[in-house]
C-alpha cells in the first residue's frame, strides 16, 4: 500500500485530500505545517509527499529540498496558490514531481498522483 503525506495549513484541503485518496486504497497521513511533516517522514517514509508551499514555521520549499537531501526516491508534489512561470519554475527546480496550482480539479490531481506512483 502506496503512503501519502499531505500538507498543508488549510483544514478543507487536508480533509478532502485525505478523503479522497484513502477512499482510492492509499494510507494517508497529514501535516498542518513543514515542521510537522519533516516528524512525520523521519517516521514513516511515503512515496509521496503533497505540499503546500505557503504554511505556518517551515515553508514547502524547505520541506522539498530536506526531502530531496534525506529521501531522493520519494515524489513530491507542489499544490500552491503562487501560479506565476517562475513560482512553477523554481518548485521544479528545487525537485519536484509535479506542480499543481490552486484551484485544482482533485479528479485530475488523483489522476496524476496514480500515474506518478506506477
Amino acid at each position: 500500500m502506496n503512503k501519502i503525506l499531505i500538507v498543508d495549513d488549510e483544514p478543507n484541503i487536508l480533509l478532502s485530500l485525505e478523503f479522497l485518496f484513502k477512499k482510492e486504497g492509499y494510507k494517508v497521513y497529514i501535516a498542518r505545517d513543514g515542521e510537522e511533516a519533516m516528524g512525520i517522514i523521519d517516521e514513516n517514509i511515503p512515496e509521496l509527499v503533497i505540499l503546500d508551499i505557503m504554511m505556518p514555521k517551515v515553508d514547502g520549499y524547505e520541506v522539498c529540498q530536506y526531502l530531496k537531501k534525506m529521501y531522493s526516491e520519494v515524489k513530491i508534489v507542489f499544490i500552491s496558490a503562487k501560479s506565476k512561470p517562475q513560482d512553477i519554475q523554481k518548485g521544479m527546480a528545487l525537485g519536484a514531481d509535479l506542480y499543481v496550482t490552486k484551484p485544482f480539479s482533485t479528479k485530475e490531481l488523483v489522476g496524476k498522483i496514480k500515474s506518478l506512483l506506477n
